[in-house]
């Protein structure tokens, strides 16, 4: 019993090890606050960096600054897309935050706003994590009918539902 009990909590722990969003869920069409949770470096060493790979149907995403990073934004060529009557031919398409120093043993989260433009289904959210020494990939996407959580270094979700009340921010 007590090796059950040993074995649930690594599985919790390396559960929680991923890169991840704080909020899963957001209706499709709706404008969503993305908190990428960081909770350890890379085997020891602090994070340095942190850049995430916007898929498409994430739209107008802009970053959180943050004190002691410097946060730079990449855009790029997209399907044109009306924003209020401004047609949109390039978009966001990685932000990255670099510069810190986030302990290995310290946890903390980055921030970025996205309008939704998805349908219901799921967007993965692509992270690299740079550290002083090393990086990790959280890119892997789990095929049809694959658990995420057997994966090593799975991508961050978003389960977009229906639309709902979308509220504009």
């Amino acid at each position: 019993m007590q090796k059950l009990a040993i074995l649930a909590l690594l599985l919790a722990a390396s559960a929680q090890a991923h890169v991840t969003l704080e909020t899963p869920t957001a209706a499709s069409g709706s404008y969503y606050k993305a908190m990428l949770k960081v909770g350890h470096g890379c085997d020891g060493s602090p994070t340095t960096g942190i850049s995430v790979e916007l898929p498409a149907g994430a739209q107008l995403a802009r970053p959180m600054p943050k004190a002691g990073w410097q946060v730079q934004v990449e855009k790029s060529a997209v399907k044109p897309f009306d924003n209020h009557g401004t047609l949109v031919k390039e978009d966001v398409s990685r932000i990255s935050w670099s510069g810190g120093n986030l302990p290995a043993d310290f946890y903390d989260e980055f921030v970025f706003q996205t309008r939704i433009a998805a349908q219901p289904g799921k967007l993965f959210f692509k992270v690299k994590q740079q550290c002083a020494q090393g990086s990790t990939n959280w890119v892997e996407i789990p095929a049809e009918g694959q658990d995420a959580h057997s994966l090593k270094s799975p991508a961050a979700v978003l389960q977009v539902t229906e639309p709902g009340e979308a509220h504009h921010h």
